[in-house]
């Protein structure tokens, strides 16, 4: 894989990711959107779904990584660095731009949503999206692009992103890898996808499962920029945990891979 091929083929994946990811909370959190009120179920097989069609879409040009954390993982199991800053840029450009995808193809339900009176002046907890007390300045519709955790106890947060990509990162390297070892094949693909809605059940409840810094970061700088009217601020005193957590998590599964399956 050429160089091009990664970075086009990352944004290309992260950005169905984004999209189809971002998408399904959009479609169950904003107002006069016909599946408000679909619940967690409906999100945690959207990012399930979004995982497999992206993968299968850009496996061939970069092999799948889409997250910071596969491909740091990848990187400890074979010793390769070189194409790691690619990867990464690529990432980050995708993930933003599957995020501003999503307000465009929302922009009428967010406009409603932000503008009702009954969420305007309704405390952000209340939707189900923040703390308000611990994160006093963010806003209703946060929640769509990015992470946040329903009880703000730093270590648990972190604790569980780790845990949580561990589970990923493992999953990918032990049985999702093509027969090169570079990127998801066919199966992996389908196994991975799997995987993704399993944590989002079993480990999303307390931070709603970032286990990617790109799919988490890119979105929040998006959210920051974007104008939304009455969108608030965008907790960035949380933004390094579904950053470091799941790298943290990358490496912790590939030191187990090495030990145990290498």
């Amino acid at each position: 894989m050429s160089s091009s091929d990664i970075f086009i083929g990352e944004i290309i994946g992260t950005a169905v990711l984004i999209l189809l990811g971002g998408g399904v909370v959009a479609a169950v959190v904003l107002k006069r959107s016909k599946a408000q009120n679909a619940g967690w179920l409906a999100i945690t097989f959207g990012w399930g779904f979004a995982v497999m069609t992206a993968v299968y879409m850009t496996g061939t040009l970069s092999g799948a990584h889409l997250n910071p954390a596969v491909t740091v993982g990848i990187a400890l199991k074979d010793g390769d660095w070189s194409n790691v800053p690619v990867y990464f840029a690529g990432q980050m450009v995708g993930a933003m731009l599957g995020a501003f995808l999503v307000w465009v193809a929302y922009y009428g339900q967010f406009q409603a949503h932000l503008t009702d009176p009954e969420i305007v002046s309704a405390p952000p907890h209340e939707e189900g999206m923040v703390d308000q007390k611990a994160a006093p300045n963010a806003g209703p519709v946060l929640g769509v692009f990015s992470t946040g955790p329903e009880v703000r106890v730093v270590w648990q947060n972190l604790a569980t992103e780790i845990i949580g990509t561990v589970v990923l990162v493992l999953a990918v390297l032990t049985q999702g890898l093509n027969d090169s070892g570079k990127g998801l094949g066919v199966i992996g693909a389908l196994i991975t996808a799997f995987v993704v809605v399993g944590i989002g059940l079993s480990l999303g409840g307390p931070t709603g499962y970032a286990i990617n810094p790109a799919r988490d970061l890119g979105p929040r700088i998006v959210h920051a920029l974007l104008p939304l009217p009455n969108k608030g601020g965008s907790d960035w005193g949380y933004a390094w945990i579904p950053v470091v957590g799941p790298l943290v998590g990358g490496a912790i599964a590939a030191g187990i891979y090495n030990i145990a399956f290498a």
